[in-house]
């Protein structure tokens, strides 16, 4: 039966008067919100503010988190492992994502868009996230350099909301899950990632940071041409360390070992540093002294290192005068002549690979390459802070091996003991032999080239030895000429 034509008209008047009464009530809201605005102090309107927010607090039964993107100098761990964990648990209900991929990555990254909200169930209580991005009032300028970066003006954060009884089970039980979910993630999709200093425009508050690449060099101790002796020693050595993590704590130790690799250039340090890198899945934070210019500096950068990771400073000798203690002091008091004078020194160094702050983080390992271990000041290569020398020498003929079968896959040759028999005898680097193996696919070519380059180097050692004892006759005659004159005087 249709409606009859009074209570149609007393329908449409009700709703008339609905909406009369808010019109005038959200034109009241703005004629109160203009004036408070323009007559009330800025100070008293956020006095209001935050008391009436507190009051809704009281009356409110949620609860919320707030995990931000870093805490100082470091990244929150927190963080990072619930990105992680959300990107695996992306429903339909989320409609805005973001996408990402760099060239050497092989999957696509998929996390959670600003602003959008995920609820996840735990333990059959529910757990609402959401990704927030505030203005970070900093005085910073914003430019973009010249790979199209620009440094963030946001603060990120993840606001964790529920209800407040169970603020218990989120600390002690739901985001511990999440942080070894994360773990387990990262172990199982690890990519290494190779982190250098990258300098920014010089009036940004932090003018260096690292920059990370994925690592793709594909150096394994199987491919690494060195003593098969000393390579079983080093893997042993790196089980050992990733195994004592409660033994380092048992002694008061900061669970960290320290290599030192010397010797000729092309004998492998870098390579061998990659091996190590793949074999045990850290991250490699690779640093160049020379762009540091102070020890709060480095002090910045070294702290930022995230735990399970490799710290790198390739040919320590040459980076900056660390070698000389007795230096340090005329060092500084030249520094206030010489502006480009490096401020790093030995003790400042020393304290964050060997001091408190060492200490500050764990399962790290330090690595040191050098082409003259003598040139080293000793408290910088002593046990506690090297543990571990490892001499990277000219190419063995368990080296040479490894090669063949790496550049020309042979492990068997005629050629092979003729070989062997000129590495004993002249002093040749597995990046020279490796250049010559390169030269050919056909394993008789490649080889008979090899043996033509050792006739070749053993000339060239001759003549550098008979130049050598040349340059040494003629010093020791103009010695005895300078002696003859001046007994003559």
């Amino acid at each position: 039966m249709p409606p009859s034509s009074s209570s149609t008209q007393s329908t449409i008047l009700t709703a008339k008067q609905v909406i009369s009464t808010v019109g005038s009530v959200a034109a009241a809201a703005m004629v109160a919100r203009s004036f408070t605005h323009k007559y009330l102090p800025r100070e008293f309107r956020q006095y209001c503010y935050h008391t009436f927010r507190k009051y809704l607090n009281k009356l409110s039964t949620q609860l919320t988190m707030v995990i931000y993107e870093s805490e100082g100098f470091s990244d929150n761990e927190l963080y990072s492992a619930t990105q992680l964990y959300l990107a695996d648990r992306i429903t339909s209900d989320i409609h805005r994502l973001k996408v990402t991929k760099t060239p050497n990555e092989p999957l696509i990254n998929v996390t959670m868009e600003l602003n959008e909200e995920y609820t996840d169930i735990f333990n059959g209580v529910k757990f609402n996230w959401s990704l927030v991005s505030k203005k970070n009032p900093t005085r910073e300028y914003h430019i973009h350099d010249e790979n199209g970066r620009s440094s963030r003006s946001d603060l990120r954060s993840l606001e964790l909301t529920f209800h407040w009884k169970h603020k218990d089970l989120a600390l002690n039980s739901y985001l511990p899950f999440i942080i070894n979910e994360a773990k387990t993630k990262r172990q199982t999709e690890k990519t290494v990632k190779l982190f250098t200093v990258e300098k920014k425009t010089s009036y940004m508050r932090n003018p260096t940071a690292w920059t990370p690449v994925n690592l793709d060099h594909p150096a394994t101790f199987e491919t690494v041409a060195m003593d098969a002796g000393m390579k079983e020693k080093l893997v042993g050595d790196l089980d050992r360390f990733l195994e004592r993590r409660e033994y380092y704590r048992r002694v008061g130790k900061a669970w960290k070992r320290g290599y030192l690799l010397y010797g000729p250039p092309g004998t492998g340090k870098s390579s061998l540093i990659a091996a190590i890198g793949n074999y045990v899945g850290f991250d490699i934070y690779d640093l160049e002294l020379t762009a540091i210019k102070s020890n709060s500096e480095l002090r910045r950068l070294l702290v930022a290192t995230a735990n399970r990771s490799i710290l790198v400073v390739e040919d320590i000798d040459c980076s900056v005068e660390l070698h000389d203690r007795v230096q340090v002091e005329a060092a500084r008091k030249s520094q206030q002549r010489d502006e480009e004078q490096p401020k790093v020194t030995l003790s400042g160094f020393l304290n964050f690979i060997d001091g408190l702050w060492s200490s500050c983080g764990d399962e790290r390992i330090i690595i040191f390459t050098t082409n003259r271990k003598d040139k080293l000041d000793p408290a910088l290569i002593r046990p506690g802070r090297m543990d571990v020398h490892i001499h990277m020498s000219y190419c063995t003929p368990s080296g040479f091996r490894v090669l063949a079968s790496n550049y020309l896959g042979i492990t068997e040759h005629n050629h092979f003991e003729e070989i062997e028999n000129l590495i004993c005898q002249v002093e040749v680097t597995p990046a020279e032999v490796a250049e010559q193996l390169l030269k050919d696919d056909d394993p008789d070519v490649a080889l008979g080239g090899l043996i033509e380059f050792f006739d070749v180097k053993k000339e060239q050692i001759e003549e550098a030895k008979a130049r050598l004892r040349e340059e040494e006759l003629a010093a020791k005659k103009k010695q005895q000429k300078e002696q003859k004159d001046e007994k003559n005087k």
